[in-house]
């Protein structure tokens, strides 16, 4: 069933209960540790600051990537607390299948986005067996024909477009910018039958304003030029924003489907933005930026600030610049944010003033990690006045740490002194999350990487670990699975209404749930 789903254009409902084969392990995986540490007790942090919630998007913690239109990578749901902790898998396709972006509807089932070799999925996923209840076909990305074509498989793992980067809005509907430069939104909906299926509400073609002329079956050796949209997300008005690979910027007015753009010459955007009641924040790969749509829905530019962007890439960083999406964090009376430089021997934390007369004024600059061994590709975590970065140094692709090798790793918390006046270091971790976009369980104040460490027996172990907020110590970690298809390849860790947290690895998705009650 799910090998012919894959030739199946447009939506398809999906009998109830269809569901693949789990995710197979490497060999080794009898030979470390299933589970180290010992159960967490759960300690919520502080009410009243979570970010506010965007009118236009879903819940905070069921939205995006990164949980909400701020990007703090919070969510207001307990994660595992390593109680009897249990692993499940679900393997999205032979090769590849990875799901990225993990949101929830009101119902608590899974909407995500995964990629195949033969296009992206938007799936709907029963949340306890991970089943598949409905799925759409979304077009083949233009670098996946390029990495067949020419063998060149880095393409793929340097491509945001496609879908990656949806959210879910605040009617449950997913919204995406495919391949073509379409920008859908897409309702799910069940039949009498009990089956459920996907269906287009909305399409806005953006080809009028983005190049595409982009590599396809068709067109293998294309003239012109190629711009993929990369993300979308709505303002505090209900316009919905877009960028693309190639600096664009733009806005959508749904009830009319008027488009405006700007574009940044010479500037590139790989990451997504984030959204607040006093404009967008987005990074380039030369500066960051605030902005705000005129009354024809124009982005304007309030203030634009370059950040030290380095003499060249690093391995664990897509393109010569900040890896970035812009977190935003404080409070209405300081509200900040957040990204990190691509300076040469030692990245640094960056935090900004967002608004009022210091608006774009520098207010820390905070070198983390090792010399010569510094890189995120990430965003930050952002709670009240603290942010949490990891180390993402010497990470590419599935490849970059087969046979039982790592990264440097390190895990940073620094905080904003509660006067402005600059910030401190709290605490540092050893753990190694190659590529994982942790999060933060607020109702339980535990951090969630997706980590690994070298093994000299040549063993890839992939853990779900937990780290303590206040003190940066390792509570638990808990092994979801060996080998290259268990890495999760810049997917985020997503944590789940029912305390369950899931993780996009390479061949589809995990999930890790305790079993037992907390002590």
């Amino acid at each position: 069933m799910a090998v012919l789903a894959l030739a199946l254009p447009g939506s398809l409902a999906l009998s109830p209960g269809a569901q693949a084969a789990p995710i197979p392990p490497a060999p080794g995986h009898r030979f470390v540790p299933h589970y180290e540490g010992a159960p967490a007790t759960a300690r919520p942090l502080p009410a009243g600051q979570a970010p506010p919630q965007n009118p236009y998007l879903a819940p905070n913690g069921r939205a995006g990537m990164h949980g909400d239109g701020a990007s703090s990578d919070t969510h207001p749901f307990p994660g595992p607390l390593g109680v009897r902790p249990t692993v499940t898998s679900e393997r999205m396709a032979a090769l590849g299948g990875e799901c990225a972006t993990v949101t929830f509807d009101r119902a608590g089932r899974l909407l995500t986005v995964c990629g195949t070799f033969r296009g992206f999925r938007l799936k709907l996923l029963d949340p306890k067996s991970l089943a598949t209840l409905a799925e759409y076909k979304l077009p083949q990305r233009p670098s996946t024909v390029e990495a067949i074509t020419r063998l060149d498989f880095s393409k793929i793992f340097k491509d945001t477009s496609g879908g990656a980067y949806f959210y879910l809005d605040h009617q449950d509907r997913v919204v995406l910018a495919d391949s073509r430069q379409h920008v859908l939104r897409l309702s799910h909906r069940q039949s009498p039958d009990g089956g459920w299926h996907f269906g287009v509400d909305d399409d806005w073609d953006l080809t009028p304003y983005v190049p595409h002329d982009c590599v396809g079956w068709t067109n293998l050796h294309p003239r012109g030029t190629c711009d993929p949209v990369t993300s979308v997300q709505p303002d505090w008005h209900g316009r919905i924003w877009w960028v693309t690979r190639k600096g664009r910027i733009g806005t959508i007015a749904p009830d009319t489907g008027t488009v405006r753009s700007i574009r940044l010459p010479g500037e590139e955007i790989q990451n997504s933005f984030s959204a607040a009641r006093d404009g967008v924040s987005l990074v380039s790969d030369h500066a960051l930026y605030s902005l705000r749509a005129d009354a024809g829905g124009t982005p304007r530019i309030r203030w634009r600030r370059t950040y030290d962007r380095g003499t060249g890439g690093k391995p664990g960083s897509i393109n010569q610049g900040s890896g970035t999406t812009p977190t935003l964090l404080g409070d209405a009376a300081h509200p900040y944010v957040a990204i990190t430089d691509n300076a040469d021997d030692r990245m640094n934390v960056l935090v900004y003033r967002r608004t009022g007369a210091a608006a774009g004024r520098l207010v820390c600059k905070v070198p983390v990690f090792g010399a010569g061994a510094s890189t995120t590709d990430n965003s930050l975590i952002g709670y009240g006045n603290s942010l949490v970065v990891e180390n993402n140094y010497g990470y590419e692709n599935v490849t970059s740490l087969l046979f039982g090798r790592s990264v440097p790793g390190d895990i940073t918390r620094v905080d904003i002194r509660p006067d402005g006046s600059g910030c401190d270091t709290v605490w540092q971790s050893g753990e190694r999350a190659p590529s994982s976009v942790a999060k933060l369980s607020t109702a339980n104040g535990l951090l969630y990487f997706y980590t690994k460490d070298p093994n000299r027996l040549g063993i890839d172990a992939w853990y779900l670990t937990a780290v303590d907020f206040r003190t940066g110590h390792t509570r638990f970690k808990r092994l979801t699975g060996t080998g290259p298809l268990y890495d999760n390849n810049w997917a985020p860790i997503t944590l789940g209404p029912d305390g369950t947290a899931y993780a996009g690895v390479f061949n589809g998705l995990v999930a890790v749930r305790d079993t037992a009650p907390a002590p």
